[in-house]
């Protein structure tokens, strides 16, 4: 008898675990569905007249996500052309400039040579012979003088081959200290005087930009852009510049600085190939707009469409604003 009653509490306490702990595990299903799914997305995601999103958050939702609004930055840039290059290799360069550093040396020579035998010949100290011989030796030398710099200027354009330091500059290529970069513009884009400069991208570096110095127009046509091509000097290491490395460029034109806005790069997502941002429209309200990645600048995007003087963009948690609209979208094809 004893031990059936032993038997019958070891039983009811059982069953009241059981339904203790079934009772803890639907509350937990329940805050875990509860989380996963706080506001339900039809109910504050609807699609906008050009595939945009329009989203309504309510203050508790904004706070949990940490939604972070900022207004639009007002900024100036001078007008830019996007074109594509490479970092050239120096070596031949170089070669060039140290075969005509040889022949000015010995142009130099033969020519004080020639100048002293003039002189003694005059004075009866000299043969014509070997005048003659020390003239056409000059000659010689000038010519090759000459020719080096016709290839120098034909491989390389005139803003390289007369510059006076290009030793320097050579030493200072060669040592990677800093990059000479030739950037080249799409067929049909022809600009009517030089850029003022250009911001030198390189995809590996994310988004940062350096300045180049414009030294001048490229010697000849790239043979797959076949547009204008320009050479640009970068004075500086930073981007870890190599030869053969395909880098992106935007040069600067001499017009007009276009008036437009600073949109930060926490502000931009990506979807479907463009690039967007959240503006708010209320104090709960959302709009999703596309603007253009064109121009990319220090403190972030620079554009001149999309957004409008005084309006709050979506700083932080724009991403989880595009994830609730994939939300809606999801639920609409269920």
């Amino acid at each position: 008898m004893k031990r059936t009653i032993i038997l019958i509490l070891v039983l009811a306490a059982g069953a009241a675990a059981l339904v203790f702990a079934y009772r803890q595990m639907s509350k937990e299903r329940k805050l875990a569905a509860a989380r996963e799914q706080p506001v339900a997305a039809t109910a504050r995601v609807k699609p906008g007249p050009n595939g945009e999103g329009l989203l309504t958050l309510d203050e508790a939702t904004q706070k949990r996500i940490a939604l972070k609004v900022e207004r639009v930055a007002s900024a100036k840039m001078t007008p830019e052309l996007q074109g594509y290059g490479r970092v050239l290799d120096p070596a031949p360069l170089a070669g060039l400039a140290a075969e005509l550093a040889a022949a000015q040396a010995a142009a130099a020579a033969s020519q004080k040579e020639f100048d002293r035998l003039k002189l003694l010949n005059e004075q009866q100290n000299a043969s014509a012979r070997a005048l003659q011989a020390a003239e056409a030796a000059a000659r010689r030398d000038q010519i090759l003088v000459e020719s080096l710099r016709t290839r120098l200027m034909s491989g390389w354009g005139a803003a390289l081959a007369e510059r006076p330091d290009l030793a320097v500059l050579v030493r200072s290529l060669a040592a990677r200290e800093s990059a000479l970069l030739r950037l080249d513009l799409p067929a049909g884009q022809v600009l009517d005087a030089p850029p003022a400069g250009a911001r030198i991208v390189v995809a590996s570096s994310g988004n940062t930009s350096v300045s180049a110095q414009l030294l001048g127009p490229a010697p000849n046509a790239d043979p797959q852009m076949q547009g204008q091509g320009f050479l640009f000097l970068v004075k500086t290491s930073s981007l870890g510049l190599v030869p053969g490395m395909a880098v992106g460029g935007y040069l600067q034109l001499q017009r007009e600085p276009l008036n437009g806005f600073t949109i930060p790069d926490s502000a931009v997502v990506r979807h479907t190939g463009h690039g967007w941002v959240y503006v708010q429209t209320g104090a709960d309200t959302f709009a999703r707009r596309e603007i253009a990645l064109d121009h990319h600048t220090e403190d972030g995007w620079f554009v001149s469409a999309g957004v409008a003087a005084n309006e709050r963009v979506v700083v932080q948690g724009a991403q989880a604003l595009l994830s609730e609209e994939q939300k809606y979208r999801i639920k609409m094809f269920e």
